[in-house]
This record gives structure tokens, C-alpha cells and sequence, in this order.
């Protein structure tokens, strides 16, 4: 489906002005973030991380910290599990570990609505109809999101983002952003670090004995 003159112009102008509005209103709540990931958990305050865009562009994903650096005898860096602390855990559960998005969003990486942008390496293992869900930017938050977040699981997540990738429009998102709110609120649908239960994409579709269909490079 082509995207309505929403999807095309009014989308983006929103993201825009939201984006920008939304970093001076939580800017008290990201400085002090900034400091508590400073001292609770060292430095670097940002964690980055390469991430697939719209028509797979990789782009840089921004996030507050929330693992320390934790290493074992043999210079190794612990399991992710060893190196969560609760703090990790609590901005993890508030979503407030996402707040540094605004900025993706801002510059255009990101919309506040989308198929969230999943790993780099995940990208030779999706079907060419699978692929349709960067028709669009990723999203801070969306339907899969708002249908049980990291408890589904991939045949599920990309049903969803599909259906999305396929249907832009102004009162969509504005259901989802209300009902990501709730779930952020009531900590529903969260699982963090080795609490989740689904196992990676690659690796799935690798057990089930799937090759890969593109090069990761095409991407970069």
C-alpha cells in the first residue's frame, strides 16, 4: 500500500517537532539519568549500537547504559545476566534506558512509531516479504510493542511490524503511543536482558536450518 500524504510529509513533520519539544521537557529527567549512569555505572554514559533503518540503512542507535563492564579472570566480559545491576534492571523496565532515541528521532534515523530496528546481524536471515518491514522507519515504540513487546515471538513481532510497515496512518499511531504509555506504566510485556525468553533471530532461523539470503554489506 502506498503511503498517504500522512505517511509521506505529516509523519516526519511530527516526529520533528515532538522530538524536539519532548528533549526540553525531559531535559531535567536526562540529566539526571546522565549523572546516576555516571556514577552507578561508569563510562560511557551513551551506549551505541549499529542498527538497520528505513531500506536497511544502518544507522547508529543511541541508549542510556545500563551494564557495567564487569570482566572475569580471563579478561572476558561477563554474561550479560552477571553484568545487569538493578539499576540496569530499572531503566530497562522503565523504558527510561530509551531515552536518548529522542535524538535518533530528531535527526531522522528513527519515528516515534515503527518496526523496532533489530540487530545488523539479523539482517541476511529475513525473507524477501520480511524485509518490507524497513519500508519505514523504525520506531521507538509500535504494534508489536503494544501486543506483548519481547514476549512474542518472531513469527508473531514481524506479523506485526508488517502489518504496520503496510498501513501508516495518523490514528494508528496515536493508538499505539497511548498504549505504550499504559504498558510502560503498568511494566507490562518487559523482560530485560537474559530474562528474555525468545532466542536471537539469527540463531533461530539458523536451527531451523535456514542459510543466508543476502549479504550484510549490502547495507552499509
Amino acid at each position: 500500500m502506498k503511503p498517504g500524504i500522512y505517511g509521506k510529509y505529516g509523519k516526519r513533520l511530527l516526529d520533528i517537532v515532538f522530538s524536539l519539544v519532548g528533549l526540553i521537557l525531559i531535559s531535567p529527567v536526562f540529566l539526571t539519568v546522565m549523572i546516576l549512569v555516571r556514577v552507578k555505572l561508569g563510562s560511557p554514559i551513551f551506549f551505541h549500537q549499529n542498527r538497520p533503518g528505513r531500506n536497511g540503512k544502518i544507522f547508529g542507535l543511541l541508549k542510556f547504559r545500563s551494564m557495567t563492564d564487569a570482566r572475569g579472570k580471563d579478561g572476558e566480559l561477563l554474561p550479560d545476566e552477571q553484568r545487569l545491576p538493578h539499576f540496569g534492571r530499572v531503566l530497562r523496565s522503565t523504558s527510561l534506558d530509551e531515552l536518548p532515541e529522542f535524538i535518533n528521532i530528531l535527526k531522522g534515523d528513527m519515528s516515534f512509531v515503527g518496526p523496532r530496528p533489530l540487530l545488523v546481524r539479523y539482517l541476511p536471515y529475513y525473507t524477501e516479504e520480511e524485509m518490507h518491514r524497513h519500508d519505514v522507519r523504525p520506531g521507538l515504540t509500535g504494534l508489536a510493542q503494544i501486543h506483548g513487546r519481547n514476549a512474542l515471538n518472531w513469527e508473531d513481532r514481524f506479523r506485526y511490524d508488517l502489518l504496520y510497515a503496510g498501513n501508516v496512518t495518523f490514528s494508528q499511531d496515536c493508538r499505539i503511543v497511548f498504549a505504550t504509555i499504559g504498558k510502560v506504566l503498568k511494566k507490562s510485556g518487559v523482560q530485560s536482558g537474559a530474562e528474555q525468553s525468545v532466542e536471537d533471530f539469527d540463531v533461530c532461523r539458523k536451527r531451523q536450518g535456514m542459510q543466508p539470503l543476502r549479504r550484510i554489506e549490502e547495507f552499509e
